[in-house]
Order: C-alpha cells, then structure tokens, then sequence
C-alpha cells in the first residue's frame, strides 16, 4: 500500500501541520514516509503546500506529480491541484472557503466546511484539525486511532488546548 497526498492552502492554514501529523501517524505505524513542504516567501497568507507519502515499502521519491488523495483549503490550490488527483482518488475541499464545486465525475470529492465547524467548537484557527478529521475518515491511510494519538502527543503540554482539538477532530471525522 502506498499513498501519495497533496495538502494545499495559504500559508497560516496549517497545512504543512496536517501534512505533519500524516506522517506522524505513518511513522507510528511502522510505515514508510516522507514530507516535503512547499511555500512562498511569504509568512502568512502566500502558497504553502506538502507532499506526504506513506508506504508500506521504501519511498522512491518524495515528490507527488498524480496524488491518491487532496486536501485543498483555498480555491488557488482547488485550482491547482485538481488536475493532479488520480482517477479515483479523493480530494477534499474546504467548502467553508471555496464556493466553486470540482468539475470532475471520476474522483470522490468531500466538502468540509472546515472553517465553519472548527469556529462552532470554539476555535476557528483549528479549521486544518477538521480537514484532518474528514481526511482519516474519508481515506484510511492512517487508523482513527493513530491519529488520535498523533493528537494527543502534539498537545500533551497543553491540556486546555488538546480538548478543543479533539472536539474539532471529531467534528471532522464524523462529518457525513
């Protein structure tokens, strides 16, 4: 099994984060991994995406040109990188920000108003742990539990803040 991802936004998105915790959760599971960012000069508010691979053998190379699965949280990258989702791949869009749909019949598509349910658990900079969520549920290339865990260690120092991640996680994974 191998999965090569694409996650894409502008940056201060958390992108490069969701990206992080992918691999984390691979690493966890005693998979093959690799993360490449990608980002404008910028700090906040230019381009900023990653390619994630996780593979039950050695990665050849780190570099996604036809991705399984894409996460896109602005209508640049639904732009950019929707061509680049493979038939019958996945995407997953953030439809809380982008207010076009894919005009594609032979991939799976999944609107994930990120924005808004991460602002209805009481953190709107948590829009990325929603897209996390809706991404474990949709492809399974980590386990629910993995990730959970990724969680909880990535928050372990800040107890007040973990709460509210897992709730916009759930959010996000429980997403029909």
């Amino acid at each position: 099994m191998e999965s090569r991802i694409v996650i894409s936004g502008f940056g201060g998105q958390g992108v490069l984060t969701i990206g992080k915790y992918i691999v984390y959760g691979g690493m966890n599971a005693e998979k093959e991994v690799s993360w490449m960012p990608s980002y404008g000069p910028e700090m906040r508010g230019g381009t900023a995406s990653c390619s994630v691979v996780v593979s039950d053998r050695q990665v050849g190379s780190p570099i996604v040109t036809m991705a399984d699965a894409v996460v896109v949280m602005n209508k640049p990258s639904l732009t950019k990188y929707l061509p680049k989702v493979k038939k019958g791949g996945t995407i997953l869009i953030n439809s809380s920000l982008i207010d076009i749909k894919a005009d594609r019949q032979d991939i799976n598509v999944v609107y994930v108003p990120a924005n808004d349910l991460a602002a209805e658990c009481g953190s709107a900079r948590s829009a990325n742990i929603v897209m996390f969520g809706a991404f474990i549920k949709k492809t399974n290339v980590i386990t629910y539990e993995n990730a959970v865990s990724v969680l909880k260690h990535s928050f372990e120092k800040k107890p007040s803040v973990l709460e509210t991640v897992l709730k916009c996680f759930e959010k996000g994974f429980n997403l029909d």
